[in-house]
């Protein structure tokens, strides 16, 4: 399979923000969003994913965080659609479980071409450190819109919110990689009766 890379650049009057995404890297990632617990997260996806991420991002920080975890899941989602590309020959379907002490949580994603989010996710508390868990929702809501993945996410037990949210991370990146992984009983097809994603 050919290297699946690509760089996406969004610039709004809110945000900057260029990303770029290897689907067959090894896990490499560097951050500058100046969002230090975003950065931890997305670092999980680069490990969990084995993908290599590249995250520049400038936003209207000082109003408050939305803009640019929101920007940043849209500008994931548009680079991975991109390095995608016509998704022949891979698996589709990725799904994992991951623990982290108490906390336990599931991603299931299909790589349909058809955008969704179910997201069902409960927090005991609304920040970790200065960080308002409300905006995870608006990073996989941006990705899932902009990717064309359905995807859902569960958080199924866990008492700590650094817990919940790196086990869904964790999930998300762990499933990610399953659904690009080339599966050799399908070469040179699209898996869909549809011939098309």
């Amino acid at each position: 399979m050919n290297t699946r890379k690509a760089t996406i650049t969004r610039d709004t009057k809110e945000t900057q923000i260029t990303v770029s995404i290897n689907l067959d890297g090894t896990g490499k990632s560097s951050f500058e969003t100046r969002l230090p617990f975003l950065d931890h997260m997305l670092d999980q996806v680069a490990r969990h994913g084995l993908v290599d991420l590249t995250i520049h991002a400038a936003g209207d920080l000082e109003i408050d965080a939305h803009h640019t975890v929101e920007d940043i899941g849209i500008t994931v989602g548009q680079a991975f659609v991109k390095a995608i590309g016509s998704k022949t020959g891979i698996r589709r379907y990725g799904h994992a479980y991951v623990p982290l002490d108490e906390a336990l949580s599931r991603v299931v994603l299909d790589l349909s071409g058809r955008p969704g989010l179910e997201y069902h996710v409960k927090f005991p508390r609304a920040r970790v450190g200065d960080f308002d868990v409300d905006l995870f929702h608006e990073f996989f809501q941006g990705f899932a819109n902009h990717a064309k993945v359905t995807l859902h996410i569960d958080a199924m037990r866990g008492r700590n919110s650094h817990h919940i949210i790196e086990t869904i991370y964790k999930a998300f990146g762990r499933a990610l990689r399953m659904a690009v992984e080339s599966d050799p009983r399908i070469v040179g097809e699209i898996p869909s009766t549809k011939g098309s994603l």
